[in-house]
């Protein structure tokens, strides 16, 4: 994988947290792996997220990109699981989830 800018790894990084989500929301469709399809896509997704990680990880520091990108993928699912599984939507835990957010944006703009 060629180098990236530091741009362009912020940007990567974004779609690595995109597919953490898919692979998160995916497990619940896969029934335990029982399910080809679904299962096939998670995986996929699993390893994408990966990837795209370990090329981000090139042009940002390591504990700043995966906080970030655990920061997304946990935000996403959460947001995911109260749309699409009818989850909790109280307002201390979309507090929290505000404060991850606020996280992730804080360390995007401490990092260069």
């Amino acid at each position: 994988m060629p180098a990236l800018t530091p741009a362009a790894a912020w940007i990567v990084l974004l779609i690595a947290g995109l597919c953490e989500i898919a692979w998160a929301i995916g497990l619940k469709y896969t029934e335990g792996f029982t399910r080809l399809i679904p299962s096939a896509w998670t995986l996929a997704a699993m390893a994408a997220s990966v990837i795209l990680l370990a090329w981000a990880l090139k042009a940002l520091p390591v504990g700043t990109a995966y906080a970030v990108w655990t920061g997304i993928g946990a935000v996403g699912t959460a947001l995911l699981g109260m749309a699409l599984f009818n989850e909790s939507r109280e307002i201390a835990r979309l507090v929290c989830i505000g404060l991850i957010v606020a996280g992730i944006l804080g360390l995007k703009l401490v990092t260069k």
